[in-house]
C-alpha cells in the first residue's frame, strides 16, 4: 500500500495518525531528495571524467531501477505504473550503451542536471523551509496553549478574555499553516513524477544523439518514448485538474472545518487534558491525550500523544462511560474542565480539560453530561431560611399563606442572578413579605435543577455530598419552625403537609399518586423529626428498608419501630393502607425525594 493521503479535515483534529502519515510524505520527500542528489552527482561525473564514463553509467543504471515512486492512495492508475516502471527501463538502456564513450556535453547540463538541480532547490528545498514552520509553529502553538491552560482562573476577566483572544488567533494561525503545509506536501508528490522523470527523459533523447547508434537505437526506443510522453502527460494534466478541486476543497474546509469532518465511528474525538494524581507529596499533573468516545457503546479511549517529544504514541485505556458532569471554578483552578466516571477503571473520576469553553460544551454534550450543582442554591437556601427566622418565626401560618405571584417571581429572578442575590438584603429589607420569601423558596426547591429527578439509578443512600448538605439544612430549618408551633402554629404534621409535595414528586400524575400524597407528609415528618437522633444517610437506609415488608399484618410491628424513634405522631400510623402507603412512598424517596 502506497502513502495514505492527507485529509484536509485531519489538520483541524491533528491526530497521533494525522502525524504519522505526515512524517511518511516527509520521508518519501527526503528518499526524493537523495535520490534527486545522487542522480545529478551520477550526471555530472558524466560529464566530468570520460575514462570512467561506463562506470559512471553503470552506477546511474543502478540508481534508476532501485529506486521506486510511492502513489498516494489505495492503487496507481496505469499512467503511474509506467512512469514506476519507467526508471527501471532507463536503466535497461543504460546496460547496452555501457561500452559508449561519447560525452554528453551541451544536452546532458541542459537538459537533466539543470531541471533537477532547480526542482530539488527551489521545490523541495521549498518543503524543507515550510516544515520548519510547521515545526515551529507546531512547538509555539501547543506550548502556548499549555500556558494558556494553566492560567489561573481567579486572574481578571479583561486578562482572561486577552489571553482567550491570543490563543484563538495563534490556533487560527497554526490550522492556516498546516492547511497549506499538508497542500504543498501532496504538490509536490505528484509533482515529482513529471519532474523527476521528464529530464531523465530528456537526457535520454540527447544521449542517443551523440551516439553512432543513436538513430537506430532512438527508433527503438521511439515507441516507449512516445507511451511514456502520454503518461507524463496524463499524470500532468490529472494533476493541474484534481489541483483546482484540492485548493477549493481547502478552501471550503478553512471557512467551516466543523462541517467538514470526516465521518468515522466515533461520535467525538479530539485532545483533552487529564489530571494524574501522584501519592503526597507529589500532588498532580496534565497530560494530553487523544480522546474518543462512542455514544452507542459508552466506550472511551484515551491515549497519550505529545506533539513536542516527537510524536509517539503512548498506551490506550478504554473503559465504558458511566457519568460525566462539569466541574465548576470554585472547585478547581483551571478552566473547561469536567470529571469523567468509569465502570471498569480502578481511579475514578477523572478530570479532563478541554481547550475551550465552547470545546467542552461539545465534549459534555456528547458524553451527556450534566451540571454540577451550583453554590448559589446554597445562597438561596440559607438567605432564604436566615430572613425567615429572624422575621416570622412566630407567624402563624407559615409557609401556609402564599405570597403574590407576581412579587415571588420578581425575587426568585433576583436571587437567581448571582450578582443581585449577594446584594439583596431580606432579613431588613421591608420590601419583602415573609409569605413573599417562603413562597419563592418553595417555589425554589420545587423547580431548581438541583430537585429534579436526574439521578434515579441511585439508592437515596448513595446521595452526594453537596445534595445531603442542602437537605440537611432544610431539614434543620424546618425543625427549628416546628419548635414554635405553639405561636406559628407550624407543627411537625402541618410542614409535611407543606414540604412532602415539593420535596417529592411521583412519576406519573395518576389517581394512585395523589391518593398516596398523605405518604409523602409521612416521610417528611420522619425527616424532620429524626434530623438530629439519627444520620441522614442511616435513616434512609431504614426507610427503604420498609420497603421489603409487603404483608400489611406487619403494620403494628412497623409503627413500633418508627413510633420508638418519634417518627410519627401515634395518629398518623395507624390504618390499614400505611404499609402500602409507605411503599408507594418509598418509591419516591428512591427515585427522587432528594434533589440529585
Amino acid at each position: 500500500m502506497g502513502l495514505q493521503p492527507l485529509e484536509f479535515s485531519d489538520c483541524y483534529l491533528d491526530s497521533p495518525w494525522f502525524r504519522e502519515r505526515i512524517r511518511a510524505h516527509e520521508a518519501e520527500l527526503e528518499k526524493t531528495n537523495k535520490f534527486i542528489k545522487e542522480l545529478l552527482k551520477d550526471g555530472k561525473s558524466l560529464i566530468a571524467a570520460t575514462k570512467n564514463l561506463s562506470a559512471a553509467q553503470r552506477k546511474f543504471a543502478h540508481s534508476l531501477r532501485d529506486f521506486k515512486f510511492e502513489f498516494i492512495g489505495d492503487a496507481e492508475t496505469d499512467d503511474e505504473r509506467c512512469i514506476d516502471a519507467s526508471l527501471h527501463e532507463f536503466s535497461n538502456f543504460l546496460k547496452n550503451l555501457e561500452e559508449q564513450r561519447e560525452i554528453l556535453a551541451l544536452s546532458v547540463t541542459e537538459t537533466l542536471i539543470k531541471p533537477l538541480e532547480k526542482f530539488r532547490k527551489e521545490k523541495l528545498g521549498a518543503v524543507k523551509e515550510e516544515k520548519k514552520k510547521f515545526d515551529k509553529e507546531t512547538e509555539k502553538n501547543y506550548t502556548s496553549l499549555e500556558k494558556h491552560l494553566n492560567l489561573s482562573a481567579k486572574k481578571k476577566e479583561s486578562h482572561l478574555l486577552e489571553a482567550d483572544s491570543q490563543v484563538e488567533q495563534n490556533r487560527k494561525h497554526f490550522y492556516e499553516l498546516s492547511l497549506e503545509y499538508v497542500c504543498k506536501l501532496q504538490e509536490i508528490q505528484e509533482r515529482k513524477k513529471f519532474e523527476c522523470v521528464e529530464p531523465v527523459l530528456s537526457f535520454f533523447q540527447g544521449m542517443f544523439t551523440f551516439y553512432h547508434q543513436g538513430y537506430e537505437l532512438s527508433k527503438d526506443f521511439n515507441h516507449y518514448k512516445m507511451a511514456l510522453q502520454i503518461n507524463i502527460q496524463n499524470t500532468r494534466n490529472r494533476f493541474e485538474g484534481t489541483r483546482s478541486e484540492v485548493e477549493e476543497l481547502m478552501n471550503k474546509i478553512r471557512q467551516n472545518p466543523q462541517e467538514h469532518k470526516r465521518a468515522n465511528q466515533f461520535t467525538i474525538e479530539g485532545y483533552l487534558y487529564a489530571q494524574e494524581k501522584w501519592p503526597a507529596p507529589f500532588g498532580s499533573s496534565w497530560v494530553k491525550h487523544y480522546c474518543m468516545y462512542r455514544k452507542e457503546t459508552k466506550k472511551f479511549t484515551m491515549i497519550p500523544f505529545e506533539h513536542k517529544s516527537g510524536g509517539k504514541i503512548g498506551d490506550g485505556d478504554v473503559f465504558l462511560l458511566t457519568c460525566c458532569t462539569k466541574r465548576n471554578m470554585d472547585t478547581i483552578d483551571r478552566r473547561f474542565c469536567f470529571d469523567i466516571e468509569a465502570a471498569d477503571r480502578s481511579v475514578t473520576p477523572v478530570t479532563m480539560q478541554a481547550f475551550s469553553e465552547e470545546d467542552r460544551k461539545l465534549w459534555m454534550e456528547a458524553l451527556d453530561g450534566k451540571e454540577a450543582m451550583d453554590k448559589i442554591g446554597f445562597t438561596i437556601l440559607r438567605k432564604c431560611i436566615s430572613a425567615i427566622e429572624t422575621r416570622g418565626i412566630n407567624d402563624q401560618g407559615l409557609y401556609r399563606v402564599v405570597g403574590v405571584s407576581s412579587k415571588v417571581q420578581r425575587l426568585l429572578s433576583l436571587l437567581m442572578d448571582a450578582k443581585t442575590c449577594s446584594e439583596i438584603d431580606l432579613e431588613n429589607s421591608v420590601d419583602w413579605e415573609v409569605k413573599t420569601i417562603t413562597s419563592a423558596m418553595k417555589q425554589y426547591l420545587s423547580g431548581s435543577p438541583e430537585s429534579r429527578v436526574n439521578a434515579i439509578h441511585f439508592l437515596v443512600h448513595k446521595l452526594p455530598e453537596k445534595n445531603k448538605e442542602m437537605l440537611d439544612i432544610l431539614v434543620k430549618h424546618l425543625a427549628n419552625v416546628s419548635d414554635h408551633a405553639k405561636k406559628n402554629l407550624m407543627t411537625v404534621a402541618n410542614l409535611g403537609v407543606v414540604f412532602g409535595p415539593t420535596l417529592m414528586r411521583p412519576q406519573e400524575e395518576t389517581v394512585a399518586a395523589i391518593m398516596d400524597l398523605k405518604f409523602q407528609n409521612i416521610v417528611v415528618e420522619i425527616l424532620i423529626e429524626n434530623h438530629e437522633k439519627v444520620r441522614l444517610c442511616v435513616l434512609l437506609d431504614s426507610i427503604i428498608n420498609i420497603h421489603r415488608i409487603a404483608d400489611i399484618q406487619n403494620v403494628v410491628i412497623v409503627h413500633t419501630c418508627l413510633a420508638s424513634c418519634a417518627c410519627l405522631p401515634h395518629s398518623e400510623c395507624c390504618g390499614p393502607n400505611l404499609a402500602s402507603g409507605v411503599q408507594g412512598c418509598l418509591g419516591w424517596v428512591t427515585w427522587g425525594i432528594i434533589p440529585s
